[in-house]
Parts: structure tokens; sequence; C-alpha cells
């Protein structure tokens, strides 16, 4: 490569890297793997350091010399008291390697004891605490200054208001990162099926955009989660090393990274790697790599190793041209496989959001074979050119969603062309739309027969309504003999519509109807669920129920009713507003009150668990979960998905998970199915 392709090429990288640090940390919507980006960050700074000369014609302002910047408007910003640098990364073994032996040569001794902790795929935050108490949280921002998120994290769960025993520094900073458990990940993205709205691609970017709303109780009903790890500036100084500052972290009641493990040389800290890479899909949270870090601090402190860009006097100052050469991160390599688009197609949803998928050649990721993977929307598809026909690298989104990441355009066919988003709905063939500031394409249709089929469906599964016989292929059936074509339509069926449809005769049409008719008494929660407001799941729903009581009261809501309702912020306040005012659904809901539906409100007050809230988990002796939720919720009381010093009670049974172990953290009773038997009586 001559002098002035270098150039060429290094312009290129710095526009693009600066493009994906923008959307990864202000924006938390990368387009990019992590994987593609750091390679594409290293070729750039490999370039500068081979043509020097080069780069400078560009300019001194690279992205290879700071830190993404995460500070957005909206959020008070503060200084760091001392910088949050960011970690070198390595895919190598070799390289790794080589970062022991450079310490081992800049210290004099190859007996090295480090620490080795999983790298926690979530969003970096300072805490504060003064005399033991929490006073502030901040971004990383650029490393010197970031935003003030303190409301936000103050409804973290598990994270107390003030340390317990000690010492207790005057001050210290700890650094630590926020994250979503898959099972809430997935919580969520249920939430926005049911709602129509597209699903979040990875934990990462939902607890990122999370984060950063300005609606605290949105932020709480998220049930975000916290792992503290990092000391700041502190005064005076408590420990003198990583694993002693940890063992800390444990005895004040944080809640820390595991596994954790205390290692003496290289090898040691290879097999920890080995054997934290087979671990971690077993881990509740998403981990990218592997952590490690020189243990002493006095070690780390040594005028040969410290920080990359250090001033001459020491001082840690630019943080956004450091990184630490004690600790580097250890990234595993994204489980990826080759696979070849057949087909795309376009699902349309219950509220008429067109989804792309693609169809592949079924490819072995992650120990589960993969067929279909989500192409996100109209924008992802001609980003990265997905065309039918392509060889694709697929790669599970958080370990979790299978994603198309890469086209192999080396192995595209030349009669290849460009795939053209429908721009009608694919099963009305009504023009497709567009909201302002949306990517995603709707059929506006409220007849549309997919539209029609998903919510009928909806309504009558079992979060919903649960209708005993009435399940995909039954709503099929019906809606293709025209004897169903709305949601009123299921309750005004009789025997004799049904007769002709089964050859097992009337005993099966009667049990059918008998269903349906027990089911105009359904709980309110569950017909407000049925009927897919927006923003609204089955929590959500229950809240409702509470607050409403009835259909007709909830259909006159006003903003300041769902505004006082726990977890409801502005953006689902408005969604619920919204619905009840669209005249078609105004029309539904007093149609369904017309046909017999006479929905059975909540106990308003009373109750031998009025006002407690359980959490559940682990397997009971006689009792399935749902069962256990509504003996609750019929006594007066709420079952919640998280434990927090709010929760009143813990039902746990056999393998009680994690929740067990916040439970006893936090001091919250923990009570067996013959205790809770005995709560109802």
């Amino acid at each position: 490569m001559s002098p002035a392709e270098a150039q060429k090429r290094i312009g290129e990288l710095r526009r693009e890297v600066a493009r994906h640090d923008e959307l990864y940390y202000r924006q938390a919507k990368p387009e990019l793997a992590d994987f593609d980006y750091d390679r594409l960050k290293a070729e750039l700074a490999g370039l500068e350091k081979l043509f020097p000369e080069a780069a400078h014609a560009v300019g001194d302002d690279t992205p290879t010399a700071r830190v993404g910047d995460d500070r957005t408007e909206g959020f008070v910003r503060v200084k760091h008291r001392q910088a949050m640098t960011t970690l070198d990364n390595t895919y190598d073994e070799t390289e790794l390697r080589e970062f022991h032996a450079r310490l081992a040569r800049a210290l004099g001794t190859d007996a090295l004891a480090y620490t080795v902790e999983p790298k926690i795929d979530g969003v970096a935050v300072s805490l504060t605490f003064e005399h033991g108490r929490l006073t502030r949280a901040v971004t990383r921002g650029d490393g010197e200054e970031g935003d003030d998120v303190t409301a936000n994290v103050r409804t973290i769960s598990g994270l107390p208001a003030a340390l317990k025993g000690k010492p207790l520094p005057e001050l210290i900073e700890i650094r630590g990162e926020i994250f979503l458990r898959e099972e809430e990940f997935r919580r969520i993205n249920q939430l926005q099926d049911e709602s129509g709205e597209p699903a979040y691609a990875n934990p990462r970017n939902l607890a990122a955009g999370t984060l950063k709303q300005l609606d605290s109780r949105l932020v709480a009903s998220r049930r975000l989660e916290i792992v503290l790890y990092g000391l700041g500036f502190c005064t005076p100084a408590v420990v003198g090393s990583q694993s002693a500052f940890h063992d800390l972290l444990v005895a004040w009641g944080l809640p820390v990274v595991s596994p954790f493990r205390l290692v003496h040389g290289i090898e040691e800290v290879w097999a920890a790697i080995q054997e934290l890479d087979r671990l971690r899909r077993g881990l509740p949270y998403a981990t990218d790599g592997a952590v490690v870090k020189l243990n002493a601090f006095e070690q780390q402190r040594h005028p040969k190793i410290g920080y990359r860009g250090m001033a001459a006097d020491g001082s840690v100052e630019a943080a956004r041209k450091l990184s630490p050469r004690w600790a580097c991160a250890y990234k595993f390599a994204p489980d990826r496989a080759e696979s070849r688009v057949r087909d795309i197609t376009i699902q349309v949803g219950r509220t008429g959001a067109l989804t792309p998928v693609a169809e592949l050649e079924p490819v072995l990721l992650a120990g589960t074979t993969v067929k279909r993977a989500t192409l996100h929307n109209a924008e992802e598809i001609a980003r990265k050119d997905v065309r039918i026909g392509d060889a694709v690298l697929v790669e599970k989104a958080g370990e979790i969603i299978p994603a198309v990441v890469a086209v192999l355009l080396e192995k595209r066919a030349a009669t290849s062309r460009p795939y053209a988003f429908p721009r009608e709905c694919p099963v009305c063939h009504t023009a497709a739309v567009r909201g302002a500031g949306e990517v995603v394409w709707r059929c506006p249709n409220p007849r549309c027969p997919e539209k029609v089929r998903r919510r009928l469906e909806h309504f009558a599964a079992k979060g919903s309504l649960d209708i005993d016989g009435l399940g995909e292929e039954m709503v099929a059936l019906l809606l293709e003999r025209g004897l169903i074509q709305s949601i009123p339509d299921i309750f005004r069926l009789t025997v004799e519509d049904l007769l002709p449809l089964k050859k097992s005769g009337e005993v099966w049409a009667r049990n059918l109807i008998a269903g349906i008719s027990a089911r105009r008494t359904a709980d309110l929660w569950r017909v407000i669920n049925g009927l897919g407001l927006p923003q609204v799941g089955a929590a959500a729903a229950k809240d409702l129920a509470r607050t409403f009581r009835s259909l007709e009261a909830l259909m006159a809501a006003r903003e300041e009713d769902l505004l006082r309702i726990e977890g409801f912020g502005e953006k689902t306040a408005a969604a619920v507003l919204g619905w009840v005012a669209e005249p078609a659904n105004r029309a539904l809901v007093d149609e369904l009150l017309a046909v017999g539906l006479k929905p059975t409100a909540p106990q308003a007050t009373g109750g031998p668990l009025a006002g407690k809230t359980f959490v559940l988990t682990g397997t009971l002796p006689s009792l399935t979960r749902e069962e256990a939720a509504a003996k609750i919720e019929a006594a007066g009381g709420k079952v919640s998905g998280s434990v927090s010093r709010k929760t009143h009670y813990v039902l746990a049974g056999e393998e009680a998970g994690s929740k067990l172990e916040k439970a006893r953290a936090l001091g919250v009773p923990v009570i067996d199915e013959a205790e809770f038997r005995r709560l109802l009586a």
C-alpha cells in the first residue's frame, strides 16, 4: 500500500469507526457485531502506526486515541474524580501471553498474580459512595465526564443505598456494569411482540437505551441489574489488591461478578479463560470475554506499567487517550455459522408491522439448529445488502436471537439482484405506511386477514382469555369458513356452526361452546391483555385491572390516572390513551359488552395477602407457578418477577435459583409451600 492509498484508507476508516461509535455509545443501535468493529478499529490502528505521516495528514483527531462517548442530551454532566479508561482487547492467545511477558519484564519476575472475571456485555457506570451512602451514579461518558443517571440507577433493586460493615472510606468511586438478564430481555421482547412493536436486538442495547430514559418509572419497570468490580478514586485507601477489593465489595453487600478467580502465572490465566468460555452460556447475563487484571495495586502503579498515554508526571488526565497496561480483555470469538438465504419472507404482526425474516438453509449454531434469522427491517436489509441466494454469516445476537451479521460477497452469484422491500402488505396488498421517525413499515388495513388472525389468536391464547380448543388451527379454520371475522364473533358461535367442522361431532362442539361461554366472565386483566393495547403486556394489564376495575372505566382513563400506576411512564400512558381514543377500539369494546362479556374485576381490598408482593422461584411440591400466582392474586396479593427490598415474601421450591440468593442477601423472608398455605388460611 502506498502512502497516498494509506492516507485515503485512514480517512475512510476514521469516519466509519466514528459513525459506529455514535451508533453504539449514544444511540444504543449498533450496526456491527463487536468482533467486526474491533477488526475495523485494529485495521485503523495498524495503518496509523505503519504510516504516521499519512495519519498526520488526515488530522490528529482519531477514534483510536479515545474511548467512545455515551453522553446525551437531557442529563447533567459530571466529571469523574478518577478517569474511567477502556481496556485493550485481544482475540488471540499469543497476544495474551505477550501481555504477561511485558508485565514480567517490567517487574522482573514471572510469578505474577492475576484476577480473571467475566467481561459483562453491558453499560459501564461509576457509583460514588460518601461515608457509605450512594450519592451519585455517572456513565463512562468520554472517560473524563459522564451523564448523571443517579435517579435511574436507584431503581435497580439489587443495589443497596448504603454500604454495610467496615472499613468505610470517606469517599469512593466504584466501577461496574449495568445489564439485563436474558430472561428479562425475553420478557420485554414478548411485551414488544404483544404490543405489535419490533423486538430489541440484544440485552446490551436494551440496557443502554433503558439507562438513558428520562422517565425513571419506565426504567424501574425494565428490571435492570448491576455488578461492581472496579476501584476509582478512594480516600483513604482501604485495600491493596483487586482480589481484596472484590472481597470488600461482597462484605459491603454489593453485587459482584461471578465466577471470579485469583490465579498465578499465565498458564493459570489461560486455564481460567478456557473454563469461563465453557461456562459462559450458563451464566444469567451475556458475557463476550474475560477481563484479566494484575492483582496487586502497587504493581499496577509501577512506573513501567501504569497507563498508555500517561503524562510524564504520572498524572491520569486525558482519559480518552488512556488504557491500563496492567489489564486486558480477552474477547471470545462469536459463535457464527455460514448458511445461505433461501428466501426473504415478510411476517405481518398483530398491529400490522412488516418484519423481514431470512429463510436459511439449516445450520447448527451454538448447539441449536437455525433455519430462520431476523433481518429487523427494510433499512437493515439495505444497509447489509442482503439478497436471496446470498451466502451469509449468522450469529446469535447476544447469544439469544439468530441474526444475519454479514454477507459473503465473494460467494455472491453474478446474476444476484438487490432485494426490494415490499411497499404493500404481502397478505392484503394494502399500501404499507411508515410513521415519521420510524423504521418499521406497517399494513394500515384493520381488516387485513393476517392482522385479524393474529388478533384472534392472541385474544384466545393462554396468556389472555385462555379458551381451550381455540388454538391457531381452529382460528384459521373458523376464518376460512367465514364463521368469525372479529373478536366479538367468538361469543356468537353456536354448536350448529361447529358441527360440520369436525368428525368428532356434537361432544366436541358443545365442549368448545361451553369453554367460550365460561370465558364471558374471565378476569378483567385477561380481557385487557387480549385486546392488545400497545405497550401493555400481562403485568401491565393486571395493573390496569386493579386500577380501573372495569372496561368502561378503562375507556374513560385520564393521563393522571395512568401515571399514578407504578411502572407506567409517559410513553405507556400515551399509548394507552391513544388506543382508548380510537373510534374502532371503542366500538370493539362496546360490541364485546353487547355480546355478553362481563369481565371479573380483581378484589379491591381485603384478603389475607392484601398489599403483599410475592416472587416465585423453583419447583413447588404440589402447585405450578401459575396456580400459586392465581392463589396469591385471589387473596389480594401481587406477583412480581424480580426480588427487591419492596418484596414481602419469596416463595421458593426445589432448585430455586438466583432469586433465592438475592432474597437472602436483601433479608427478604423466604417461605416454602407449607408456610404459603398457612398464610392463605
